[in-house]
């Protein structure tokens, strides 16, 4: 072999590398502001670290579009569902004091349809993220609700991505006629010990009035969630804690030289079907020089502490970033219970 065909055939075996490594999932330690002090706390969060997700890639399932987030404590499994029906196994890691650092990828599997074949387009933009029995000391049997976008529903699925049914949903979901837009559809779900299977559109519903959601029980009855007073505003997530209070996640997006505006708030969900009180828990507004990204997914973690995920709608332009927060006791008096 002569130098120059040597040459070229060295560089295209460093080129092909470089491309298997850029595949390798990897996740980078990084810092959302230069603006807190040493305890990380901010408005009624403590920020105990984050992490950048590279684009890649495993099992021929691309580790991008992450939009729902949900915690298997009996399996020490965070699980992440992809808007491209596709579920990803992932384990944090924590320094000393537990702080996160670092995430690990277990495995990736993707949701299937009731005779086991992968989810196309229009039924694979999974969204919301929910688990049951991932805390009962048993840890095989955790099931995964997760809502759509495209063609509204709530699908039980197992962690491995088999169908496992639906979940009733109230008829003004189940018509697609009701929502503003295929992209503005069932974006969360949470389950909560009293009211149950809980979601809400990410917009308003046609003929609602602006700026407010219906979050809705499978039953039918729904409350009034004022959204927060950020532009573009929408409902992106929710959890419901042990206090039977809900912590909601909103994002308020307008253009992209406008601020990007992520914003933790609580609720209540009461006997009466009124409007609901909902208290600013903490704004991050990336014009206030906050490193941010699509938050969509919201998960919490143990005791006060919650992981976070931004969808990068598997773009080169955007990251996708993993946060922990600690809500403070301020804003989380009886969460433990």
């Amino acid at each position: 072999m002569s130098r120059t065909r040597l040459t070229l055939a060295l560089a295209l075996a460093l080129a092909f590398q470089s491309a298997c490594a850029s595949h390798e999932f990897r996740a980078e330690p990084i810092t959302l502001t230069d603006q807190l002090g040493p305890d990380g706390a901010y408005a009624g969060i403590r920020l105990l670290g984050a992490v950048r997700l590279n684009d890649a890639q495993v099992d021929n399932l691309q580790v991008c579009g992450l939009s729902g987030l949900a915690w298997d404590e009996d399996a020490s499994l965070l699980y992440a569902i992809s808007d491209k029906g596709a579920v990803f196994h992932l384990r944090p890691q924590f320094d000393s004091v537990g702080t996160l650092t670092g995430m690990r990828l277990v495995a990736a599997y993707p949701l299937r349809d009731p005779r086991g074949r992968p989810l196309e387009p229009p039924f694979s933009d999974s969204e919301g993220l929910a688990i049951r029995n991932g805390e009962n000391g048993v840890a095989t049997d955790a099931e995964l609700l997760v809502s759509f976008e495209g063609k509204p529903r709530i699908v039980r699925y197992s962690p491995d991505g088999r169908w496992q049914g639906e979940e009733t949903l109230p008829p003004v979901l189940r018509d697609t006629r009701n929502y503003r837009s295929p992209n503005e559809e069932l974006e969360s779900v949470a389950i909560d010990a009293r009211w149950g299977v809980l979601t809400g559109s990410e917009t308003p519903l046609r003929g609602d009035p602006q700026g407010q959601i219906r979050i809705f029980a499978a039953n039918g009855r729904s409350w009034n969630y004022p959204l927060g007073d950020a532009p573009g505003s929408a409902l992106v997530a929710m959890e419901a804690l042990p206090d039977g209070s809900l912590l909601t996640l909103e994002r308020a997006f307008v253009a992209p030289l406008r601020p990007l505006v992520i914003s933790l708030r609580r609720t209540e969900l009461t006997d009466a079907a009124t409007r609901l009180k909902v208290d600013d828990v903490a704004i991050l507004d990336s014009s206030q020089g906050w490193l941010l990204d699509n938050f969509e997914g919201l998960t919490r973690y143990r005791d006060r502490r919650f992981f976070m995920v931004s969808d990068d709608n598997c773009s080169a332009w955007q990251s996708t970033l993993v946060v922990q927060f600690e809500l403070l006791p301020t804003h989380s008096p009886a969460i433990l219970h």
